[in-house]
């Protein structure tokens, strides 16, 4: 019997994750990001859901990542983008005919050397443009000596130049995008005088689903296509409409009791009982990344129906208020995420804990995701 810490579980939908895929345009013009084990969703198996969708190539974090694909046997161009970290990873980028990123002069000289040790011929290599966004990258300004320094390594072959846009999901920052687009315009002139088929990768969900898409180039879509809409909140939400969240999560029941009024419930006695009730003891918590800081803030979906939670967030329990289900038992599932919603009634999702955590639904889902044990529809 396989140790485990919760009965806790994620069910991802590949099928929906299938339509969003192809909800965000043809697949010649998109690399999906699965970085971070598919932001919890699972790195196999959501790339083998993508590949049957007709996905051409994949975005990752890692060398590790992309080992991981090719060795399942995937063979689509698989970009590393936090590039890589040490001689062991531009032996592993080459050997499994990764596209490694290169984001600074020195990374030059150590891909050059991994493609010639590996007897790798011609090396595609990704370029990635600071754009404005601060981390990785060149600036236009420095397009010229990256150039002169490629020129002298023929055995390394741009394939991609790659920027990041900040603010794209913010409409009141579309000046900055567009001085972003501009930067990256003009990195990416200076490169196609001596490398005229390098591929531009600019946008990503919120660049794929708006206006930004027309100086994008080739897409990496990563939120979207788990169902998150970027522009959630904003006059651009109407674009990410038709999207539908992969991610679902439950928990069963493990008992369900009365509580008499003036009964207190769980740490610090934060919930006194105002009336009689019925209360449910449901196994999930911050050990499965239901925050502590949701304590009493949020409804889970029982029977099709919202159950407030009641009481302080456990490490592996928390409460409901079942009172207005009379029929809920031990053994019922409660859905932290998702499920079955009768009519009028609306599931949890990620956004609407994200805005509650004052965080963004990418954390939310990660943590679910990499906590939770994974079933797949």
């Amino acid at each position: 019997m396989p140790c485990t810490f919760t009965p806790a579980f994620c069910r991802i939908d590949l099928a929906a994750l299938r339509r969003n895929f192809r909800r965000l345009g043809p697949a010649e013009e998109l690399m999906p990001v699965i970085k971070s084990d598919a932001y919890g969703h699972g790195l196999l198996p959501v790339a083998a859901a993508l590949a049957d969708a007709g996905a051409l190539r994949f975005a990752v974090g890692t060398a590790s990542e992309g080992l991981a694909l090719r060795r399942a046997g995937f063979g689509q161009e698989i970009v590393p983008l936090m590039g890589c970290l040490t001689p062991e990873d531009w032996r592993v980028a080459v050997a499994s005919g990764l596209t490694p990123l290169i984001a600074g002069f020195d990374d030059i000289a150590a891909a050059a050397a991994a493609a010639r040790a590996c007897g790798a011929g011609v090396l595609p290599v990704a370029l990635k443009c600071d754009s404005g966004m601060g981390r990785l990258g060149f600036t236009p300004d420095e397009a010229p000596e990256l150039v002169a320094r490629l020129r002298a390594h023929p055995v390394l072959a741009p394939r991609f130049a790659l920027s990041h846009l900040s603010s794209v999901d913010m409409p009141d920052e579309d000046a900055y995008t567009d001085m972003q687009a501009g930067r990256f315009a003009r990195f990416l002139e200076a490169l196609r005088d001596i490398f005229p088929g390098i591929l531009p990768s600019l946008g990503n969900s919120a660049a794929t689903l708006g206006p930004a898409r027309a100086q994008s180039g080739i897409c990496r879509p990563g939120l979207a296509l788990y169902g998150g809409n970027p522009f959630t909140g904003t006059e651009r939400e109407p674009l990410g409409h038709g999207l539908e969240w992969a991610m679902s999560v439950a928990a069963p029941i493990l008992a369900v009791h009365p509580l008499r009024a003036g009964e207190s419930l769980s740490y610090g006695r934060i919930f006194t009982a105002p009336k009689d009730m019925r209360v449910a003891v449901v196994a999930a918590g911050y050990a499965t990344g239901y925050a502590r800081a949701l304590s009493g803030r949020v409804s889970l979906l029982v029977r099709g129906r919202r159950a407030p939670q009641v009481g302080r967030v456990c490490m592996s329990m928390l409460m409901l208020d079942v009172s207005e289900l009379p029929d809920v038992a031990a053994g019922d599932l409660a859905w932290v995420l998702g499920g079955p919603a009768e009519p009028g009634q609306r599931p949890v999702d990620a956004q609407e804990l994200a805005q509650l955590l004052d965080t963004i639904p990418y954390e939310v889902l990660c943590l679910m995701g990499g906590l939770n044990p994974r079933v797949y529809a």
